[in-house]
């Protein structure tokens, strides 16, 4: 009897400690959300993967102050054009994709700027559908804790721009020779315009395609007007 006691007492410890655990685990990221609002991100666990691998690590923070506004521009016209308006989820952009996909079409990414920030900064580069519900879990907490100028600084701070190159700074001297900024709004384009693969794609040995999308991108940027009024202010 008293030995069976002792095991349900053990059990009953341990599964407390394991609650514990999980919360803590639960509660981790959104701490990092919050210190992340006011204090700059170290690195970012793609950094530690491809350090791992022997990659170098080429990164120098700079202010969103000390960035060329034609690179947020840029980015938000590549990637998330409604990133000033929506408050993490660009719904339009994902019923856009469903409806694509129900018409047998291949669908494009949706990740706004938000939810690839959040990716960035907190989770592993792979595709698996853990990582997409952690991201849009921790998705609304970024929006509700940051600025939308901080959440600008954050991404073009951490973002892969080549191997081993992250970051606006580092990305501009590396391929340019100029600091980031001094961007034109040439320049900007090419970065924004290989940011879905920079691995693949160069800024400065630009494809047809990368050419091609520099230049969507630039013709966006004056079509989008005040939706990029986050990027200016």
């Amino acid at each position: 009897m008293a030995r069976s006691q002792r095991i349900r007492g053990i059990l009953r410890s341990f599964r407390k400690w394991l609650v514990i655990a999980a919360l803590a685990l639960l509660a981790a990221p959104t701490v990092l959300v919050a210190l992340y609002a006011v204090v700059d991100p170290p690195l970012t666990p793609l950094m530690v993967i491809r350090l791992l691998a022997g990659e170098g690590l080429d990164k120098r923070w700079m202010p969103l102050e000390r960035i060329s506004p034609h690179l947020p521009e840029a980015v938000i016209a590549a990637e998330d054009n409604r990133f000033c308006e929506h408050h993490g989820f660009d719904w339009k952009e994902l019923k856009g994709q469903l409806d694509r996909v129900f018409q047998g079409e291949r669908p494009r990414g949706a990740s706004t700027i938000t939810m690839q920030t959040a990716k960035n900064i907190l989770l592993w580069p792979a595709r698996d559908p853990l990582r997409k519900l952690l991201e849009a879990w921790l998705t609304p907490q970024i929006e509700l804790m940051w600025s939308k100028r901080r959440i600008l600084e954050v991404y073009l701070n951490v973002a892969e721009f080549g191997a081993g190159i992250y970051g606006a700074e580092a990305a501009s001297r590396t391929f340019f020779g100029r600091a980031a900024s001094n961007l034109d709004a040439g320049h900007a384009a090419l970065l924004a315009a290989v940011l879905p693969d920079p691995r693949q794609f160069s800024p400065v040995k630009p494809s047809a395609y990368i050419r091609h999308r520099a230049g969507v991108i630039r013709h966006r940027i004056a079509q989008l007007g005040p939706l990029l009024a986050c990027a200016r202010t």
